[in-house]
Parts: C-alpha cells; structure tokens; sequence
C-alpha cells in the first residue's frame, strides 16, 4: 500500500478536503512499535478507495494536538474530513486491510440503508461458539471479516494486549470490543432492538 506523507496539519486536511475515507498514521521513526505499524502498514495489501498518509512525530508536530493524540503510533480515521477516531499500536497487515475494507463498503453503501456497522471476527475453526456467531450475523445479513487466531500468534497476542483475554470468539464491532459470543451487547452494538 502507498503511504503519503504530509509534513503539516494543513497539508493533511487540504489533501483530505474531497476524500469520504481517509487514515493518517502518527508515528515515531526509531520506535519499535511505531516502526512495526509503518511497515505493517505498507506490507497491507492496496484496498481501492482509500488513502493512507503518514506523519512522522519527530519532525511533523501540529498533527496530533488537534485530535487529542498522545501516543505514537496512532492511525487516526477521518471520515468526510472530520476525525472519526483513532487505533493505537502496531497491528497486522489483516487487521488494516479488514479496517480498510469494511470502511469502503460502508461508503460505497452511502445513505440508501442502515449503515452497515465495521465488524471484525477473531475465530479459530474448532470453536463451536464462533460458528454460532458468524451463523447469526449471516442470519441478520451482517457483513464481517473473520481472522483466524489460530494462524496467526501475532494476532493472539494483540488481543489479549487489547481485551486481556485469550478466549475466542472475540469481535470488533465499530471498534468496540466483544469477547464471547454476548449477545446483548452485540445487539447493542448493531442497534438491533430487541
């Protein structure tokens, strides 16, 4: 995936002024994990429609401050132009591009139906509460990606940094976190009314 740079706060929102998605990534060259994120980032496979810029915080330094960022890295999402919200930490390649994906299919969808909420399965094959959860989400035509924790220990790791739990199914619904198959709070954040 190309990554653009942008050396300042105005260059950024003049580059992103006509885009629907947009990701700026906030990072510090010489951090190991700021290292990771940049290179997980540009090994992410090229998902048409969206546009990555970079900002190093070493050099760049009117960024962050305008969106309340205190660590690096963070890949701050825009949507419209406005700051949507921010994902800290270096992820995979499969988590950026799942993001970048769900992302441009709730743009292409527009304002014709309910938006479709960015959902994120982290599963392993032999689990049966992950199939009673991806068979429900098709039942409410809900579109995920799923990951397969089990080929990835990278992954596994991150969601135990993130929720502190090793138990899978684990879901990531428009950035909250799920662990287990709860249905009411996958309900909740759906917006499914009981």
């Amino acid at each position: 995936m190309e990554l653009i740079p942008v050396q300042s706060h105005q260059e950024f929102l003049d580059k992103i002024k006509n885009l629907k998605k947009a990701y700026l990534l906030l990072y510090k060259s010489g951090s190991p994990t700021s290292d990771c994120a940049f290179k997980n980032l540009s090994n992410t496979e090229t998902v048409d429609g969206v546009k990555v810029f970079v900002a190093d915080v070493n050099y760049v330094r009117d960024i962050h401050k305008n969106y309340g960022i205190t660590t690096a890295p963070t890949l701050a999402e825009f949507d419209n132009g406005k700051f949507v919200k921010a994902i800290k930490g270096c992820n995979e390649p499969k988590y950026y591009k799942a993001l970048f994906e769900n992302n441009v299919f709730q743009a292409q969808q527009g304002d014709q139906e309910k938006k479709q909420p960015r959902v994120i399965l982290y599963t392993t094959p032999s689990c049966p509460w992950c199939r009673r959860l991806k068979e429900y989400l098709k039942q409410l035509k809900i579109k995920y990606h799923d990951i397969d924790v089990s080929k990835d220990p990278k992954i596994a790791e991150e969601l135990v940094r993130r929720t502190g739990q090793t138990g899978v199914p684990q879901a990531e619904i428009n950035g909250q976190m799920v662990v287990g198959f709860n249905k009411p709070k996958i309900d909740k954040l759906l917006g499914i009314k009981a």
